[in-house]
Formats: structure tokens, sequence, C-alpha cells
């Protein structure tokens, strides 16, 4: 009997969590929505940088392994 109450009330308390979840999120204003647009932005341009320069590298490292072939 115990193990069905669990089984019947783990969504009633999974329901019950998300709502509260979803009732204490609020939207971004303009600011901080900026602010996470320039986060993101930084981020993929470090990244595309960091893979530019392992590029850059290593075309020149594989011509001398291989043989230019």
């Amino acid at each position: 009997m115990d193990q069905a109450k669990l089984i019947y009330q783990a969504p009633q308390d999974l329901l019950k969590e998300g709502t509260q979840f979803m009732t204490r999120c609020t939207k971004p204003d303009k600011n901080e929505y900026l602010q996470i647009c320039r986060a993101v932005a930084m981020g993929f341009a470090i990244m595309g940088g960091i893979g530019y320069v392992v590029k850059l590298v290593h075309i020149p490292i594989n011509h001398v392994l291989v043989g230019g072939a």
C-alpha cells in the first residue's frame, strides 16, 4: 500500500514543484537580455578565435608530417 501511495504522490509533487517554479520565474528586462546576448556573443567570438588559431597551427604541422600530399 505504501508503494502505491508513493507512485501516486510522485507526479503530484512534480506538478506542484513545476507550477511553483513557473510562477516564480520572470521575463528578463531589456538590460538583462542585452547582457545575456553580449555574453553569448563573446563566447561565440572566443570559441571561434580558438578554433581559428588551432586550424591555423594545424595546417602547417599537417603539411610537415604528411609531406604536402
